[in-house]
């Protein structure tokens, strides 16, 4: 039985998210660079999160999306107490598959963008092919 949602109607669906830079989400401390600046993992969760909250109230009870393809550009340095947003936008739905467009400001200035996919599973049955396909 496959998902038969269609989520062209959430095309639109819009989120954001917030973080303050500390210490803990530098490329430093994270292991991603030397410099005390936002690290691209750090940037790259929050966007995963943006995605996530865009439809967290819109998919079915069963069903959940899971991250399969990122494209992100991260132009400039957040340095700590910098405030970044994370917008991530419903671009494009195509059966399963999702198209988030994100955007990432510090203050004015655009520091990220990108693409993340995400794909539409039932949570159960992923669950169990991810414990069936280990050895």
């Amino acid at each position: 039985m496959g998902i038969s949602v269609d989520a062209a109607p959430w095309v639109g669906a819009l989120a954001r998210v917030e973080l303050t830079v500390t210490d803990a989400d530098t490329a430093q401390s994270l292991g991603s660079g030397d410099v005390p600046v936002l690290g691209t993992p750090k940037l790259l969760a929050l966007a995963e999160a943006a995605t996530v909250g865009a439809l967290v109230r819109r998919l079915p009870p069963g069903l959940t999306t899971v991250g399969t393809r990122v494209e992100l550009e991260h132009r400039a340095a957040s340095p700590i107490g910098a405030r970044v947003i994370v917008e991530a936008r419903l671009a494009k739905a195509d059966g399963r598959k999702l198209v988030f467009e994100i955007v990432a400001r510090d203050g004015r200035q655009v520091v990220a963008e990108g693409r993340v996919e995400r794909m539409m599973v039932d949570r159960h049955r992923f669950l169990e092919k991810a414990q069936e396909d280990r050895p």
